[in-house]
């Protein structure tokens, strides 16, 4: 099998656990989060950057890398780890997200999605086995199932039956599969609804894919209906599997998921804060752009290890996004992506050290300024 999952270490005070997710590409600890290479690259930043920010694996976007440049083109090149240079773990989406996000530009039915293109307007069509096709010519460590994300709020009779589809689409995905130097992961759907979400996990459980990705979460409903929907499904998937919560990225999220039992998370949400003048910090977001930063000459945050932080002001970095200095988008997105590395290696200590609950309650107290 082309990736090999195990735990080694579980909270007895949380559902949490330590593991080593063995790959093609090298090994990833776990828990991790995934910072977003949407077009084969991270915005602003080069590979050999995130390797020194500690980055283990990144994921990257069927949908778009079919569209510009072609998976033939990143086929031909020798695959997305050469076409980009990245030595190390990539995982690609199936392209199931865009079916939502595109919505006024697709056409759903139980053959696949016809969409157009957002750069042209060209017609294409997507199925599992195209999905598979195209993630099989890009090459990544781990590839995912195409499935149907359901909108928030929608109805149960619409979420079922966008369940049911995925579940079909992920039998589809599994025959069309035949890389076996890359791993294929089911996507459990199911909306808020509990009990659809049960039937999915245990419908792609029968297919015994080697993880499974939590789709159709983080897309509006309030945080703690997405907690209740975690609480209650990650006792249901296998203990040996990697489990995969998709699109989520904040910090408070990322530690609440984590207690919650979720191994792997990914999110375009610390990038693109970066691009538009906000960094992360202890205590929330700190909307950097802004006029009370103008002669602030600290760092970003005290006691942060990037480098960032490490030889540049507050001042300096509003000065370069006022003026669209490409600069100051490179620092702030730097910070942002150290601040979420350094997180989850905090949160692997901690439960190795067996005070992962206090290290949560310290964190998000601070973090949300909640008490």
């Amino acid at each position: 099998m082309a990736v090999r999952f195990e735990v080694t270490k579980e909270c007895q005070r949380s559902r949490a656990r330590l593991g080593r997710l063995y790959t093609t590409h090298g090994v990833i600890e776990t828990p991790v989060f995934m910072p977003v290479g949407t077009q084969a690259t991270v915005k602003t930043m080069a590979p050999h950057e995130l390797e020194e920010l500690g980055v283990e694996i990144i994921l990257s976007n069927t949908y778009h890398l079919y569209l510009r440049p072609g998976s033939d083109v990143v086929q031909e090149a020798g695959g997305l780890h050469k076409f980009m240079n990245w030595p190390r773990p990539i995982l690609t989406d199936s392209g199931g997200f865009q079916v939502f996000s595109l919505a006024p530009l697709r056409t759903i039915t139980e053959e696949g999605v016809e969409f157009r293109s957002h750069l042209d307007g060209s017609k294409h069509f997507f199925s599992p086995e195209k999905s598979m096709e195209i993630q099989m010519a890009l090459g990544a460590d781990i590839i995912m199932a195409f499935d149907e994300c359901a909108p928030y709020p929608a109805d149960r009779r619409y979420v079922k039956e966008s369940k049911d589809l995925t579940t079909r689409w992920a039998k589809r995905c599994k025959d069309a599969h035949k890389r076996t130097d890359q791993a294929l992961f089911g996507i459990v759907q199911g909306g808020v609804f509990k009990d659809l979400r049960r039937e999915s996990a245990l419908e792609l459980m029968e297919l015994d894919f080697p993880g499974y990705g939590i789709g159709g979460l983080s897309v509006g409903e309030p945080k703690e209906l997405m907690y209740g929907v975690l609480e209650d499904l990650v006792p249901v998937l296998p203990k040996d599997k990697p489990r995969y919560l998709m699109g989520v990225g904040s910090p408070d999220c990322l530690v609440e998921g984590v207690l919650r039992g979720v191994d792997m998370f990914d999110c375009v949400w610390p990038t693109r804060l970066a691009r538009h003048g906000m960094v992360i910090t202890r205590r929330g977001n700190l909307p950097i752009r802004n006029l009370p930063y103008a002669r602030d000459f600290g760092p970003i945050e005290e006691g942060c290890g990037c480098y960032t932080c490490q030889n540049f002001s507050r001042a300096y970095i509003r000065h370069l996004i006022k003026a669209n200095e490409i600069l100051g988008i490179r620092l702030t997105t730097i910070h942002n992506i150290y601040f979420l590395t350094r997180l989850m290696r905090d949160i692997r200590a901690a439960i190795a050290a067996d005070n992962l609950p206090e290290f949560a309650t310290e964190f998000l107290s601070a973090f949300t300024g909640e008490k």
